[in-house]
C-alpha cells in the first residue's frame, strides 16, 4: 500500500503513519517531472481547506498517474467537510480513476482566523481520534467501498462553497499580509516547513512570495511564535502531539 500525504501541523502525517504502508510526501512528489504511483492500494491523505482539498493536492491528483485496484482518499477536518468528498469524486471521474473509498477524521482545526487554538485543542478528547482511525483502518484492510454521488444539488453546493470560501481564502498571496515580529531569530524553520517553497529567510528578515498554500505551517511551527495574522483569533499555536517539527521539515523541505 502507498499513501501520499500533505501535512502542515502533523494531523495528516499522523493518520498516514497509523494506516501504514509506503508514505510519500505530496510536496516532494510534485517536484518530480513525472508522477507514477502503482500499488495494490493507493491513498491520499489531506486536510479540508475551505470546503475542498488544498490547491497543491488538487494539482497533484490532476497530474499523478495512479494505477491501483483500490484508491482511497482521507480528509482531516475540524469543523465541517463541506462538499470536499464531491470534489475528489469529480476529479477522479475526470481522470478515469475509480474512487473506491473516502472518509474523514475529525481532529484539531488549525484555521487561525476561525478558531481559538486552545479551545480546539481542548475539544480533542471528545473527538475520539483513535476510535475514528480504528474504524477507517478496518475499512481499508477489508477494502470497503464508499461511493459518492454528485447530484445537481451537490454541484450547486460545490459552486457556492468555492465562491464563498475557496476563492476568497485559498489565495497565493495570503502570506504577504503576515506579520513577523521582532521575536524572529531568522532560524529558517518557517522556510523549511513551507510545502510551497514560498518563504525566504535572510539576515534582513523573512520574505513571502505569492505561492502560499494557506496551510499555516509557518505560523504554527515557528519556535518563537513570531509570525502572525491580523485576523487570527489568538496567538496559541498547534502541532500534533505525535509529530515533531523535524517531521514536518522532512516532509515539506
Amino acid at each position: 500500500m502507498t499513501i501520499c500525504y500533505f501535512t502542515a501541523t502533523g494531523n495528516c502525517l499522523y493518520v498516514a503513519r497509523r494506516i501504514g504502508g509506503t508514505l510519500l510526501s505530496i510536496p516532494q512528489l510534485k517536484r518530480q517531472d513525472g508522477i507514477e504511483i502503482s500499488d495494490d492500494a493507493v491513498g491520499i491523505i489531506a486536510p479540508v481547506y475551505a470546503g475542498e482539498m488544498p490547491m497543491m493536492v488538487r494539482d497533484f491528483l490532476e497530474r499523478a498517474n495512479i494505477k491501483t485496484d483500490y484508491f482511497f482518499f482521507l480528509y482531516t477536518f475540524g469543523m465541517a467537510c463541506g462538499e470536499a468528498f464531491a470534489h475528489v469524486k469529480q476529479l477522479c471521474d475526470e481522470k478515469g480513476l475509480k474512487l473506491s473509498y473516502i472518509n474523514a477524521v475529525q481532529m484539531v482545526d488549525n484555521y487561525l482566523p476561525g478558531f481559538e487554538m486552545q479551545k480546539q485543542i481542548d475539544t480533542l478528547p471528545q473527538k475520539d481520534v483513535e476510535g475514528q482511525l480504528t474504524r477507517i483502518i478496518r475499512d481499508i484492510e477489508v477494502r470497503a467501498e464508499a461511493p459518492v454521488k454528485i447530484t445537481p444539488a451537490v454541484k450547486a453546493k460545490m459552486a457556492m462553497f468555492r465562491k464563498m470560501l475557496a476563492n476568497r481564502i485559498l489565495r497565493g498571496d495570503t502570506a504577504k499580509s503576515y506579520i513577523v515580529t521582532d521575536q524572529c531569530i531568522r532560524c529558517g524553520i518557517c522556510a523549511k516547513v513551507c510545502p510551497a517553497n514560498n518563504i525566504t529567510v535572510t539576515e534582513s528578515g523573512v520574505a513571502f512570495a505569492d505561492r502560499c498554500e494557506v496551510c499555516y505551517a509557518c505560523l504554527h511551527n515557528c519556535p518563537k511564535n513570531a509570525i502572525h495574522m491580523r485576523e487570527e483569533k489568538s496567538g496559541v499555536r498547534f502541532l500534533n502531539e505525535h509529530i515533531s517539527v523535524s517531521d514536518i521539515i522532512e516532509a515539506n523541505e
